[in-house]
């Protein structure tokens, strides 16, 4: 598995991440997904302390006992829970990132969190807070790099503007290709790499039920999926060499429920290095654009 460092830091990222999120809630079945995601060099495991309520973080933190040093853990703030359990609420102040990344700590069990991520962000937050509140447990050896989770443009030139952050995550494939108008071309100039959620598309690209997805109808949808599944390549492989394809992007976080869905991501990666630059061009060429109508 290719790794790229993160600037200014000892960090390296795999080109294929593992997003927690889908874990299931059965402890022994996620272990056994993380055990096999590692032993792939799938070695980035992204979570959050929204998921679950922090039971994900504390799955995770199981799992990686005594593999600590073989993997690079990220995981994410700004959701804050309400004490009746209703719901959450954002919360992206100084004072209430430097008071949750203990809780997170402590649940994944570890002394440091390798990639810190802001878990959304509008304009209209206190930035100046936000990122010094990163600093802070950079400087405190807490975290080694941050990130924000973010699609909306104005943020993402906001924050390049005033700290750039090591990584942003933001979907992207072949039916969200809003990336590409601004925010991969600022990036393209920047150390900052992009982490890429949704590289599959909820499995739309391959084999589910076509439904509308992003102003795109069912037909559409499905027409895409069909087209993805009309060459020598597999539909997997094609969409992570779609998604690496981009220079800003750094890794693709995907999802997986079961050992199997870990193995078959692997060979897809595999197989995708031998599909060249020029046949992703010509397959981008095909595909439709969209771009961004809000937050630009």
């Amino acid at each position: 598995m290719n790794t790229i460092p993160l600037t200014n830091t000892d960090v390296k990222i795999p080109e294929i991440s593992l997003g927690c999120m889908s874990l299931p809630q059965e402890k022994l079945t996620s272990q056994a997904i993380i055990h096999s995601a590692i032993s792939h060099g799938i070695n980035l495991l992204d979570t959050a302390d929204l998921y679950q309520n922090g039971l994900n973080e504390e799955m995770v933190g199981e799992a990686i006992k005594g593999k600590r040093n073989e993997i690079t853990l990220a995981t994410k703030v700004g959701n804050q829970m309400r004490a009746d359990g209703s719901g959450w609420d954002w919360n992206p102040k100084k004072e209430y990132i430097l008071e949750a990344v203990e809780k997170s700590l402590k649940r994944l069990g570890t002394d440091r969190i390798d990639l810190y991520q802001l878990h959304g962000g509008t304009i209209d937050d206190p930035w100046e807070e936000t990122l010094e509140a990163f600093e802070i447990l950079k400087n405190q050896g807490k975290i080694l790099a941050f990130g924000i989770s973010s699609i909306r443009p104005n943020v993402i030139r906001k924050v390049m503007e005033m700290n750039p952050p090591a990584t942003i995550m933001m979907q992207y494939n072949p039916l969200d290709r809003r990336p590409e108008e601004v925010v991969f071309p600022v990036l393209e100039q920047s150390e900052t790499k992009v982490l890429v959620r949704g590289a599959f598309a909820k499995g739309l690209l391959i084999n589910k039920d076509s439904r509308d997805y992003l102003g795109y109808d069912a037909a559409k949808v499905k027409s895409v999926q069909d087209f993805f599944n009309s060459f020598e390549f597999s539909p997997e492989a094609l969409l992570i060499r779609f998604g690496l394809s981009q220079r800003a992007v750094g890794s693709l976080v995907i999802g997986a429920s079961n050992v199997k869905q870990i193995e078959r991501i692997a060979r897809s990666y595999e197989e995708s290095e031998g599909i060249e630059e020029d046949f992703i061009q010509a397959v981008r060429r095909k595909l439709p654009a969209n771009f961004y109508h809000d937050h630009r």
